[in-house]
């Protein structure tokens, strides 16, 4: 996932501007970190709930506490990045994500699901500064007009460590062979802990790799000099001395993308956490664990693909467009898998993930546009609203636990009804804003 807004570098101060390839590179390998370990998420919650005999709602509790830290550490990441900055804010961020990943070690130890999502928090938190800070940074590394297919670019790579993410927690984590529900509740208290531990032990080496990769790439992003950012060109001549009484409240476009990321995020989310399961029903596929871990990694996977191309039809088709359209193909390609069966409602939930590829970047670009000043606050904002992944997925293990995980996607239908009315609506009125901007300062 990726936020930002279409703004200038610092070091570019005319009109004609040039994307800093060399900043861009390296913030895209923190694109692919975050993506990998979020999308491990899928993979630990089945595991999880299959030790730990949780019923949907409560396997649920992996992504209410992973994506309850954005809503919790976004504005303190944003007091940070206007302390140190943004890059300084990025290398800090790294470093708690490896704290979270090497938390691992003793919550499969003691075999703890508290401790799990203990160490699901301190990560996300340090994904949370990224979000803060990487996603802004990597918007403003070239022409306003063309933030958007940038990030739909970094959120390719984003998305190659979603698609790789469950081939490798199928292959190192769920390796361990299961018993039925039947025998656990047989063993006793002492028997099933230990049983409990053998199982949990399989997420030790991934994360503790994981852990050491993120400190090593902490260092790296540390002695690199990146370029500083100004966040002030976005604005129209004269505005500058009023960028300080002005209120995000006052962007009615910001608020209603802040509403777009909350409910696109819970979206994606709760399709991407119920894959396994729903793959696993006899009326669906009727996959192994193992086999459908590797099947969501085609749900990843399209996302990545459809950023690459989205990254190239942005450039040519307008925002607003392609946002709107591809959050009406994706509602009904849910709506099909609801009314399907077998293998065609899995393709078809699948196939999702290609449209959903476009959505986040281009939410952001559009709600962020034109804040010049108050980007890092719009970004806290946005950031924020990623809570939707930890509520939306919540209330659909609720839901499934009562009809069935077939018929709990209707709750992501709703969501992307309304982003494709925010799509052509919002993204209209931030095209309007940009050419306002641009005429302002003399560039058309």
């Amino acid at each position: 996932m990726a936020i930002g807004v279409g703004a200038p570098s610092s070091t570019q101060h005319s009109g004609v501007q040039h994307t800093d390839y060399r900043a861009m590179s390296i913030a895209t390998t923190l694109f692919f970190m975050w993506g990998f370990l979020t999308c491990l998420n899928d993979i630990l919650i089945p595991h999880l709930k299959a030790i730990f005999e949780l019923n949907y709602a409560q396997a649920m509790l992996v992504q209410f506490c992973f994506f309850s830290a954005y809503f919790v550490f976004a504005l303190p990441s944003g007091k940070l990045v206007e302390w140190r900055g943004y890059a300084q804010s990025m290398v800090i961020g790294v470093l708690v994500m490896a704290a979270g990943a090497f938390l691992f070690l003793p919550a499969s130890s003691a075999a703890s699901f508290g401790l799990f999502l203990t160490a699901l928090v301190i990560l996300a938190a340090g994904i949370t500064l990224l979000q803060v800070a990487a996603n802004p940074y990597v918007a403003h590394l070239g022409p306003p007009e063309t933030a958007s297919a940038r990030l739909n670019l970094a959120q390719a790579f984003n998305s190659f460590g979603t698609f790789i993410a469950p081939f490798f927690g199928s292959a190192l984590i769920l390796t361990a062979t299961q018993v039925t529900p039947e025998k656990m509740n047989a063993l006793s208290a002492e028997a099933l802990q230990a049983y409990r531990t053998v199982q949990a032990s399989s997420v030790r080496l991934p994360y503790i790799g994981i852990g050491v990769a993120l400190v090593l790439l902490a260092i790296a992003l540390a002695l690199v000099k990146l370029p500083p950012m100004d966040f002030t060109r976005d604005i129209r001549p004269g505005e500058l001395s009023e960028g300080t009484h002005d209120s995000m409240w006052k962007h009615p476009v910001l608020i209603a993308a802040a509403v777009g990321i909350f409910l696109y995020v819970g979206a994606e989310v709760s399709i991407g956490s119920f894959l396994v399961n729903y793959f696993a029903l006899p009326d669906i596929a009727n996959f192994s664990e193992k086999t459908a871990a590797a099947y969501v990694s085609l749900y990843w996977g399209g996302a990545m693909v459809g950023r690459f191309i989205g990254s190239w039809l942005l450039t040519k088709v307008r925002t607003s467009t392609v946002l709107g359209s591809a959050a009406v193909v994706a509602g009904s390609l849910v709506v099909a898998s609801i009314l399907l069966h077998g293998h065609t409602a899995m393709w078809a939930i699948l196939a999702v993930g290609l449209f959903n590829s476009v959505m986040f970047p281009s939410i952001f670009t559009v709600g962020l546009t034109g804040l010049g000043p108050l980007t890092s606050k719009g970004s806290s904002l946005m950031v924020q609203a990623i809570v939707g992944g930890a509520l939306i997925p919540l209330a659909e293990g609720h839901l499934a636990d009562k009809i069935g995980v077939h018929h709990a996607f209707v709750i992501p239908v709703v969501c992307y009804v309304y982003i494709a009315a925010f799509g052509y609506w919002g993204g209209r009125r931030a095209e309007r804003e940009v050419e306002e901007i641009e005429a302002a300062q003399g560039l058309v």
